[in-house]
């Protein structure tokens, strides 16, 4: 039987984050990935300081922050391209320690798998868990190779997890949040514009520039699970938004339909008892997935990994068939259960009642939603920023590496 001290399944941006934390620590690291390559599935993914401190202690905070776009002002719109609420870049930043950064996912898969071994990621690999172990024995892992024999094992395995279930076949899963979105990546427009969200009826658009000079462009409408355009998902966001302000209706026609990427949004509003049991620690949207109207998901994820790596320790120097000095899984991932539980049920929470508020759909109640949001837009930038406190000034709970 193969035999490794830490397999991570799944090399998504979580999965990914907690390998090179791992190895970091002197782990033996392998990754696990069941698609055939480690293109990502999705467009992009904005960066809150929070998750960039994490990515600090990893050395490749400032790698990120390289690649930060916007620098000046942006906010809320409605449709017809009123502003409801003005935010600005250097208020954030100094709200909470640094920039927005917004990236492409490949961009950011990227960065993540440079810092690790090379042969470190296995594509073609699905792994199914067998045994979460404990103190005295090793997890095992079921692969199309045979069975793997690890000190720790990180699921990160998605939204879908297979491993959350195996764990917690009690628990009630994924519940549809009653919309769907869709994400393209296109060249910017001739006219500019300020990067904004737009807020209509019961759908949301957002435009954001990338720092490559193409535009990420997001969008969330409320709909019947499992449903699909009967033609082309761009031929259903110009029924949508094709009549918005600028730019939308110039984004949507620079998008080639096959490019559009639709996904119902699926979360998980009852947690988790705890993200680990045996030698077994869950992570990202396997522990906590969570609506995407606070943009946390991914940045939770890294989050996650890092304070795993933190409570993980150093490398145990034993063969993984024993409890090793220093790495005790019953403490060590209770340790991570009990930072991060608490913190991602309450983000998970605070995603769903924002959530909702965007997907009002009633006219008075929209229209009482923009007059509210215009009223706090007017005592300044900061009472906006406020709603993520505790949240985008987050720390993690050691000392950042030396940027690499």
């Amino acid at each position: 039987m193969e035999q490794h001290r830490a397999v991570v399944v799944g090399a998504g941006i979580g999965g990914l984050t907690a390998a090179v934390a791992l190895h970091l620590k002197g782990w033996q690291v392998t990754v696990l990935e069941r698609a055939a390559d480690l293109a990502p599935v999705g467009a992009g993914i904005g960066l809150a300081p929070n998750s960039q401190r994490a990515l600090d202690v990893i050395g490749l905070g400032d790698r990120v922050r390289d690649l930060a776009a916007w620098q000046g002002d942006g906010g809320m719109r409605a449709p017809d391209g009123r502003w409801l609420a003005r935010t600005d870049a250097k208020a954030a930043a100094a709200r909470f320690g640094g920039p927005l950064v917004l990236l492409h996912r490949a961009t950011l898969v990227e960065i993540l798998a440079s810092a690790l071994p090379a042969g470190a990621v296995r594509t073609g690999a699905a792994a199914t868990l067998v045994d979460p172990g404990d103190d005295r024995r090793p997890a095992r892992l079921a692969t199309p190779a045979g069975e793997i024999e690890a000190a720790l094992v990180v699921a990160a395995d998605g939204i879908r997890s297979a491993t959350r279930h195996t764990l917690f076949p009690e628990h009630p899963g994924l519940r549809y949040a009653g919309c769907t979105t869709w994400r393209v990546v296109v060249p910017a427009p001739e006219r500019p514009f300020a990067p904004h969200e737009t807020w209509g009826a019961g759908r949301l658009w957002g435009t954001q520039p990338l720092k490559d000079g193409r535009i990420y462009a997001y969008a969330m409408a409320t709909a019947p699970a499992g449903g699909r355009a009967p033609d082309d998902e761009r031929a259903e966001l110009l029924r949508l938004f094709g009549d918005w302000h600028h730019p939308v209706p110039e984004i949507l026609s620079a998008v080639d339909p096959d490019q559009v990427l639709r996904h119902d949004v699926h979360h998980l509003p009852d947690p988790l008892s705890a993200f680990h049991r045996g030698r077994v620690a869950l992570l990202g949207d396997a522990a906590h997935a969570m609506m995407p109207s606070l943009g946390q998901g991914g940045n939770q994820a890294i989050e996650d990994a890092v304070v795993l790596a933190h409570h993980a320790g150093p490398a145990p120097a034993v063969h993984p068939t024993r409890a090793a000095p220093g790495f005790l899984p019953s403490r060590a991932l209770a340790a991570y259960t009990g930072d991060r539980l608490p913190r991602t049920t309450a983000i998970v929470r605070k995603a769903a009642r924002t959530g909702a508020l965007t997907m009002l759909a009633a006219r008075p109640a929209v229209a009482l939603r923009s007059t509210l949001v215009g009223a706090v837009s007017r005592f300044g930038p900061g009472l906006a920023l406020r709603g993520f406190d505790g949240i985008a000034d987050w720390h993690p709970p050691v000392v950042p590496a030396r940027s690499a």
